[in-house]
């Protein structure tokens, strides 16, 4: 087994920056008018984007919304301040484009609320008002959940973003729904725990908005979905009644588990404004380990020896392709580990508390996959550099893509043993519809990555450009692939304004209708990120 090198980057120190970060306020404001800054230049200087309106010519903007008036904003301005809203254009625009310049939105307007009772006036008002209003966190949707479809107001956390509590015994912790996943983890880290999601948007994305659209991740394999790690949440409903269901109990039997509702409902019965969540130890012994396969039924074999030899330590277990590592190589510098390509990878990474037990482990687990032909060479990291580095590949893969001329991105749960048939058969769809194989077609390539733990797959069409031709063949083809197969059409991206009219493709007719019952009953004037996630057809 082979042992790669990395070169070591100097970093700042993390305890004395978080600590400066987390009491010096002023210092927040300014990281976080800088990021925004940023965020403006890096919008200004991509290509224009089209309207999600004209996108979905279907779609019309509801009567029954009042449009912002200048006495709308002055009450606004009357909870918030003036620091808590953004009105001139080049501001607008980081807020009213996804980070894929894939959607945008029309809104004149962007409220930044501190606390939960600002964020209740600010909801009572606009459904008085019947003002149409959304709500976000990092603004790293997929769908277009995130950004307006018309003119709705922008309801932005990001200055919600205090750790309310830690129990260092328990684990248990609460914080406000604006705290960005990746300065919640650093902050567990002095303290020996983790959270129990991973992203590789942990950057930017916040906890509230990764409860409300059920976010997965990297971590499920090990720490399940948030539905179970969640203990309670504080939201705001639109009328403006704030629902305090901030439990810290792990055991509470006594009526609806309401929290659930919320958890996945991408901010269209409720806005998230706080959250108490489990979290782990972080582990003291953490190994990782790329693996070179030559075929999927490689990649299957080795997770099935895995979850056996393994077992207790297994926390992740991800693949991508030859396809999606090209457009890695294309677009960050990259060291080559092995002696040649291989058509599939595969990275493992177990966490223990004893380092020996774990190491004897896992060697005992690579010299199987080496002797039997299934892995045909790879890597162990021995450091947390290289352990980094590894991972920067998995988490890179989505930023690589997002350098491409345009990509249709699809995240799909179907057995196993069906993702890479289901990857081969959109190639040859698109393939037999023409737009796919010649230098001149449209698409460049069809790329596949993801969860092999969860049976969560990444399916990228990468394009020159946004192609009608290219997505009539696409949609509803995979729907009706994946629904044929028994899976779901979103595993974890959720549904937004890409995919609630395919809901039906995962969803019954019965629970549809439930689904659209409760949106009516909670959020009566439909106020509340309207024109998605349910069907509005």
């Amino acid at each position: 087994m082979k042992i790669v090198r990395f070169f070591v980057c100097p970093t700042w120190h993390r305890a004395s920056f978080f600590f400066f970060y987390w009491f010096f306020p002023s210092l927040r404001e300014f990281l976080m008018r800088w990021a925004a800054l940023v965020q403006k230049r890096f919008y200004s200087m991509a290509r224009p984007v089209s309207l999600t309106a004209e996108k979905f010519p279907g779609y019309h903007r509801s009567a029954s919304f009042k449009k912002l008036d200048d006495n709308d904003v002055a009450f606004f301005q009357s909870i918030v301040g003036a620091q808590g809203t953004i009105r001139d254009s080049g501001g607008l625009e980081p807020y009213n484009t996804d980070w894929m310049n894939k959607f945008r939105g029309q809104a004149s307007l962007v409220l930044m609320p501190r606390t939960t009772q600002q964020v209740s006036e600010i909801l009572r008002y606009c459904n008085e008002q019947k003002l149409a209003l959304v709500p976000q966190g990092g603004n790293t949707s997929l769908v277009g959940g995130s950004v307006p479809v018309f003119d709705e107001v922008i309801l932005n956390m990001r200055r919600m973003n205090r750790i309310r509590s830690f129990d260092s015994v328990s684990g248990i912790l609460t914080s406000d729904a604006g705290c960005i996943l990746e300065v919640l983890d650093n902050w567990l880290a002095e303290k020996g725990y983790m959270m129990p999601l991973d992203l590789a948007a942990k950057g930017s994305c916040q906890i509230g908005g990764n409860i409300a659209t059920n976010a997965g991740g990297l971590r499920l394999l090990r720490y399940g979905s948030l539905h179970g790690t969640v203990l309670g949440l504080e939201v705001v409903l639109p009328n403006g009644t704030v629902l305090n269901n901030m439990s810290t109990l792990r055991k509470d039997n006594t009526g609806f588990d309401l929290k659930q509702l919320f958890i996945g409902s991408e901010g269209t019965i409720g806005i998230i404004t706080g959250v108490s969540i489990l979290t782990p130890l972080r582990s003291k012994a953490v190994n990782v380990a790329l693996l070179g396969l030559n075929s999927f039924d490689d990649v299957q074999e080795a997770f099935k020896h895995a979850r056996l030899e393994l077992s207790e330590i297994l926390s992740a277990f991800e693949f991508w392709d030859s396809h999606s590592f090209q457009v890695y190589k294309r677009h960050f510098p990259h060291k080559d580990v092995m002696d040649k390509d291989y058509l599939f990878y595969i990275l493992i990474e177990t966490s223990g508390s004893n380092k020996r037990h774990d190491d004897e482990k896992l060697t005992d687990y690579l010299e199987q996959m080496m002797t039997n032909g299934i892995a045909q060479d790879g890597v162990v990291a021995q450091d947390q550099t290289q352990i980094k580095d590894l991972w920067g590949v998995r988490d890179g893969l989505t930023e690589a893509l997002g350098k491409e001329p345009a990509v249709y991105k699809y995240d799909i749960s179907i057995p196993v043993a069906k993702i890479w048939e289901c990857t081969q058969d959109m190639r040859h769809h698109l393939q037999l519809g023409g737009v796919f194989g010649d230098e001149d077609s449209p698409v460049i390539d069809v790329v596949a990555y993801g969860h092999i733990g969860d049976g969560n797959v990444h399916l990228n069409i990468v394009t020159k450009d946004l192609d009608t031709r290219v997505s009539d063949l696409i949609e509803p083809y995979l729907f009706e692939w994946v629904a044929k197969h028994q899976g779901s059409i979103s595993a974890e991206h959720g549904l937004g304004v890409a995919k609630n009219e395919f809901l039906g493709y995962s969803k019954t007719p019965e629970m549809i209708d439930l689904m659209k019952t409760m949106k009516h009953m909670l959020d009566p004037n439909g106020i509340l990120n309207p024109y998605k996630y349910l069907p509005q057809t």
